[in-house]
């Protein structure tokens, strides 16, 4: 048992070495390897990649230019997932509080106080503890002089706790009154609040649709290489005179290269480089409006969340007291006063300190002012007590200040009877209640007795004067965020239903959620009642609206519920309590001023905690899903046609018609430039569940049209006209290129200011590419090709074009 002087130097070396020390996991995510891996190591990273080494390994430089995507597309997720990591790691820094041990130089010395780092606290420490400081480790009381303990951030539970001694402490909690000594029980990763984070500190993927239907279709493709790879590389190689001529002749190098032109094309890896992109346009945008995103794809999550579920303290509320009134029972002179004395007393805890507002001497009260030399004594706030008291001498009499059946229960008379009617009706609804009471008999303290700098008497503990009468009801709310309500309207003006849920007294909760503007009658739902059948619980969760009492198991198992009923379910939190929950919703956010633990786990981090940041939020990730849907449809477009150039050209064991550096240009006008832009606009469409659906229905009619023009123009220079090569593949990529931006301008449309001269300057580039020689060269085309083969290229590209118009059209109408 450590004695009351604390640990001696030897003690602390001996426990080092046996490992006994408060060192806390780094619960600040990924490590960097493992960013690296998930990022780098992907399917499509290894389609596109191992294409583009095949081409370097080849000496075909030229032609890998698509290998930009993989290197820009890694660098992006890493970079943005990276600096999400070491903001974090900032924030536990700024916001790791210091210790205060009791340490021996040696066994015959006393202990002294000694400020340490959190992980230089050892098993058996003495921590000093006092109003502002946190409890770093698990320990239990050896001293208490009225020690109150806000457990807000491990429970949810707004009231201070008494801590005698005897009581155990959890690391997290925070002293709010009083001061005391403790011992310290478990460190590091035993302590209670590293054990409820340590399922939450697993990492796992935040839900995204766009890109688990990305994922999808590259799969999808990755299952069709295979046989669509070897129908393309049988009809190069018999393009060029055969398998056994090819290789003599080292022909199959060229083979190899049309292959990996068309099997590049069919994966749409400018659309993968592009939802990156708006992804972290969007991560930089909301930083900048002090919100951290810690992974790229969080940024889209919560413009699909139609269920909230809002922690009370530090969410809705801003954690502190808010006096609410004063309502004067009596015609006693002198109440202001006595209200003010309570006010700025220097040990007075939050709730008396809510009385500043009005009465403090900061508020400019005249009685304020002139109050403190006309204190006798005084008794400090105790939670054990549940009063405070003051002697004046001027108005005389004892002043108390506290819970009213504590402070009028030995009083009678209706006054009395009426007052506590008066104070449990104020209770019920959910506002914190105290009585303010007078008697003319002097205070008689029993324990601790001294006098301050004033010659005040100040006690520990004094016994209830007697005579006692009601003077005053003080009552007191949580302080509301200003911006909760309107930030509540926003989400029911969208169509995101509410939860409130809280390890607060249900009837508190209820009070903060109506003041926030939740529409809630009655008291709200205590999640002691809660019924442990799945069942039965989907039951409750789909009727109540607000909870209160709730563990941290229960928050976890009711988002499950909620997502079980088909919901898309945020939450919001910032204590230790909240971690479970946010690690299991779908997106999960936490206050900036919260847990580290907490700030860990959620998806985004409000770093000011500001509540009205949401709405931006979701604006945000609306403009990334409605555009990266339009990119979709450009991008996905040309993997149908691509497809099909693959098939048909290996079927017919014809010369793929398009060398990769000559589809590179192409992409470029036709997608790539246009898609910087169009990943950028405004988008405030609402977030309407079927992406890849939508996609689909667009993208493959209008590839099958685009490859049927192409194969047909293709196949009208080789039957027809005989021409070489270079004119084939020069003929192609004029009508690929005019026939795809149609698609371009569908897709652009409104044309505004700034999608009208993307549009215009994509067809201007043609002619550009066209007519420098340096281009053509490097590009290996024709220029200008055969008036007959320009005269049908462009002739078939407008037919396409008028085809694609009448078909969206059509389209469009049927799904209204």
């Amino acid at each position: 048992m450590t004695s009351i002087t604390g640990l001696s130097r030897a003690d602390v070396r001996a426990r080092r070495d046996r490992g006994e020390i408060n060192t806390l996991p780094n619960d600040t995510g990924r490590s960097l390897w493992r960013i690296l891996q998930a990022n780098l190591f992907t399917l499509f990273n290894a389609i596109v990649g191992g294409s583009f080494l095949v081409l370097l390994a080849l000496g075909y430089w030229q032609d890998a230019l698509f290998g930009f995507f993989v290197i820009a597309n890694v660098a992006i997720g890493v970079a943005q997932e990276f600096r999400a990591k070491v903001t974090l790691s900032r924030l536990a820094v700024l916001n790791a509080p210091r210790a205060r041990v009791l340490r021996r130089a040696s066994d015959d010395h006393d202990g002294e106080v000694e400020e340490v780092a959190i992980a230089d606290v050892v098993l058996d420490d003495v921590l000093v503890l006092a109003a502002g400081d946190q409890v770093v480790a698990d320990a239990v009381v050896l001293q208490s002089s009225g020690l109150d303990v806000d457990e807000s951030l491990l429970t949810g539970e707004a009231d201070p706790v008494p801590s005698p001694a005897g009581r155990e402490l959890l690391s997290g909690s925070m002293v709010v009154g009083g001061s005391g000594l403790a011992r310290v029980i478990r460190v590091g990763a035993d302590s209670y609040a590293s054990r409820i984070t340590a399922e939450a500190k697993q990492f796992s993927l935040v839900g995204s649709e766009l890109r688990d239907s990305i994922a999808r279709i590259i799969r999808w493709i990755s299952i069709g290489l295979l046989p669509v790879g070897a129908i393309v590389v049988n009809g190069q190689m018999q393009a060029v005179g055969g398998w056994e001529a090819a290789l003599e002749s080292g022909a199959w190098r060229e083979a190899v290269v049309a292959a990996t032109a068309s099997i590049i094309a069919m994966v749409p890896q400018g659309l993968v480089f592009m939802t990156s992109v708006a992804l972290a346009v969007g991560a930089v945008k909301l930083s900048r409006r002090e919100v951290l995103v810690q992974e790229l794809a969080a940024v889209e999550g919560l413009a699909r969340v139609d269920m909230l579920c809002l922690d009370k303290t530090g969410t809705l509320t801003e954690g502190g007291l808010a006096l609410d009134s004063v309502v004067p029972l009596a015609d006693t002179a002198g109440w202001d006063a006595a209200l003010a004395v309570f006010a700025d007393d220097r040990d007075a805890n939050a709730t008396a300190r809510a009385l500043g507002e009005r009465f403090g001497s900061g508020a400019g009260s005249a009685a304020a002012a002139a109050v403190t030399p006309a204190v006798v004594a005084r008794v400090p706030f105790s939670s054990q007590r549940k009063w405070s008291a003051a002697q004046l001498a001027d108005p005389a009499g004892s002043w108390l200040l506290g819970a009213p059946d504590i402070v009028l229960g030995s009083s009678t008379g209706e006054a009395v009877d009426a007052t506590l009617a008066q104070c449990h009706e104020l209770a019920a609804s959910g506002l914190r209640t105290l009585v303010l009471a007078r008697s003319t008999a002097a205070l008689t303290t029993v324990a601790g007795t001294g006098a301050d700098e004033h010659g005040v008497i100040e006690a520990r503990e004094a016994v209830l004067p007697a005579g006692l009468e009601p003077v005053a009801v003080v009552t007191f709310r949580e302080r509301v965020r200003a911006d909760a309500h309107e930030t509540l309207q926003f989400f029911r003006e969208q169509g995101v239903s509410i939860r409130i849920i809280s390890g607060d007294d249900p009837r508190t909760v209820a009070a903060v959620a109506r003041e926030a503007g939740v529409d809630h009658a009655g008291d709200g739902f205590d999640a002691r009642q809660l019924p442990e059948g799945v069942a039965e619980l989907d039951e409750v969760m789909a009727r109540e609206h607000v909870f209160g009492r709730v563990t941290p198991e229960q928050k976890k198992a009711m988002v499950k519920s909620l997502q079980r009923l088909g919901y898309t379910v945020a939450m919001t939190g910032d204590g230790v309590n909240d971690a479970l929950a946010l690690k299991h919703a779908d997106m999960g956010i936490a206050m900036g001023s919260g847990a580290p633990a907490t700030r860990a786990v959620a998806r985004l981090v409000l770093l000011d905690g500001q509540f009205s940041r949401l709405p931006r939020i979701v604006a945000e990730g609306r403009q990334v899903i409605a555009n990266v849907e339009r990119l979709a449809k450009l991008f996905l477009s040309k993997t149908v046609y691509a497809i099909l150039f693959a098939v048909v050209f290996g079927a017919l064991l014809w010369p793929f018609p398009f060398l990769p550096r000559q589809l590179s240009v192409v992409d470029g006008l036709t997608i790539g430039l246009p898609a910087i832009v169009l990943a950028l606009l405004p988008n405030a469409r609402v977030y309407r569940p079927g992406f890849l659906r939508r996609a689909a229905r667009f993208c493959i009619p209008s590839g099958v049209l685009v490859a049927a023009t192409v194969i047909g123009v293709v196949t009208y220079a080789y039957a027809v006209v005989d021409a070489p090569a270079d004119e084939v593949q020069t003929t192609a990529v004029i009508t690929l290129t005019l026939s795809a931006l149609w698609v371009l301008v569908i897709l652009a449309r409104p044309l505004s200011r700034v999608t009208l001269p993307i549009v215009l300057a994509a067809y201007a580039g043609l002619v550009v590419v066209l007519s420098i020689p340096l281009a053509t060269d490097f590009l290996q085309l024709a220029a200008p090709p055969p008036t007959e083969l320009l005269v049908v290229a462009v002739g078939a590209s407008l037919a396409c074009s008028l085809a694609l118009e009448v078909l969206h059209r059509a389209i469009g109408r049927a799904t209204r």
